[in-house]
């Protein structure tokens, strides 16, 4: 078979001006933030190189999926339902800690975090009950059922240590539920009882949080992550204790977002509170087009600014007209997801492309949110930009399966009009 760049670049070309558009400023914005990782560790190429190769990985691997036909996406479903419940439950018992958060694991030297193979997971097996359970009028009875037995499980799985991953996947399994014409009244209760069970977690959560204590220069705790094996708890937790660990962390991260309070610039304390005041820094001073590539000025003092507030540096170098830019990339990434979709015979790949969408639209959106302070911290990074392992490699499969779905829907538009009868004048 002859190798060309055609046979390589196939399927949307939207996507992927989107897709490269999203790795350079990537590139950039992660080699201008890791300033303080380089001077760390005496090496001023390395933050760069290793983040290069892990996207030139994701963009190997996102060529491979784009080439599998998507009907074979289903035959893989439920073993990735079976590795990820098991490597959920591995990490609660066994997991490394990083940062306070006991989301990573390690199979054969190569470590992962578990819930971001199982945010795929879950929108692949809720595409599949759609598509599964669809009628002229929309879904059948069961299927509201059905997509709660899949994917509740794993969510409350992923939540005891990263709950707002857990509420990100909430929002997209809704959002495909909307899509996937299921029961308007259904979902309606469903919503009713999830704010029900916010109200009665966050009653968890102010009752067994332990709010820690304001640590002196915490940007300089969190400048890396500190990954630790088999973390050590006290003894005599209970086990609600011991599955509400982060609540300290959760009750702390709420309070300040919901407290209202104006604090003068005077009162405001960078020890405790770095993440949002050097973010807020970072933004008020940008502009509208910012201090440029390379000239942020709150990247060394910012706690993970390659990472969970990069969107913050974003807009201080490139300004709001770059963070704006930034903004449309993923708005449009949900549009293009959507025409992908109405072209699409089959209702599986249609269901499919715009969970996936979602998935990522929906994460950036809580980034940029977090970084702005219209939410609270939540420690999830900017898909396909922000500096990372796992969710980096695991995002440029999306975008492959993304663009397998729209290499096929193309072709199946194609033939359909080509075997349509001939009309007769």
């Amino acid at each position: 078979m002859k190798i060309s760049i055609s046979n390589i670049f196939k399927g949307d070309k939207v996507i992927w001006m989107i897709f490269f558009f999203l790795c350079v400023i990537s590139l950039i914005e992660v080699f201008s933030s890791s300033s303080t990782l380089t001077f760390n560790k005496s090496n001023y190429w390395g933050p760069i190189i290793k983040h290069g190769g892990i996207l030139l990985l994701g963009v190997a691997l996102m060529v491979v999926v784009q080439n599998i036909d998507c009907k074979y996406f289903k035959i893989a479903t439920i073993f990735l339902i079976i590795f990820s419940a098991a490597t959920l439950l591995w990490v609660l018992v066994a997991g490394q800690t990083t940062n306070g958060a006991q989301r990573w694991m390690s199979i054969l030297g190569i470590q992962f975090q578990p819930s971001e193979i199982a945010k795929g997971t879950i929108v692949l097996a809720v595409a599949q009950i759609l598509s599964a359970m669809q009628t002229e009028d929309g879904t059948e009875e069961k299927t509201f059922k059905y997509i709660l037995y899949v994917a509740c499980p794993l969510m409350i799985l992923i939540m005891f240590e990263n709950l707002s991953t857990a509420v990100l996947i909430g929002v997209v399994v809704i959002g495909m539920m909307f899509y996937g014409r299921v029961s308007l009244i259904k979902v309606g209760r469903l919503i009713g009882l999830l704010t029900i069970a916010v109200i009665f977690l966050l009653a968890l959560i102010l009752l067994f949080g332990q709010e820690e204590e304001p640590k002196e220069n915490d940007k300089n705790n969190l400048t890396e992550q500190v990954v630790t094996a088999n973390p050590e708890k006290p003894a005599n937790e209970n086990f609600l204790q011991k599955m509400f660990h982060r609540a300290g962390t959760w009750k702390g991260r709420i309070k300040k977002f919901v407290s209202g309070q104006e604090i003068t610039p005077e009162e405001f304390d960078l020890n405790v509170d770095s993440q949002v005041g050097y973010s807020n820094i970072a933004i008020a001073s940008s502009g509208f087009l910012g201090k440029g590539p390379g000239n942020s000025e709150m990247r060394d003092l910012l706690p993970q600014a390659f990472s969970d507030f990069i969107y913050a540096i974003i807009i201080e170098e490139l300004g709001l007209a770059g963070g704006i830019f930034v903004m449309f990339l993923y708005i449009f990434l949900l549009w293009r997801a959507g025409r992908i979709a109405d072209r699409c015979a089959n209702n599986f790949p249609a269901f499919l492309v715009m969970g996936l969408a979602l998935l990522l639209v929906v994460q950036a959106m809580f980034n940029m949110m977090v970084a702005v302070g219209l939410a609270p911290v939540t420690g999830q990074p900017l898909p396909l930009i922000s500096k990372g392992g796992t969710s980096t490699i695991i995002n440029c499969i999306y975008i492959g399966a993304i663009l397998s779905v729209s290499i096929s829907a193309k072709r199946k538009k194609k033939n359909s009009l080509a075997t349509e009868p001939a009309t007769t004048a």
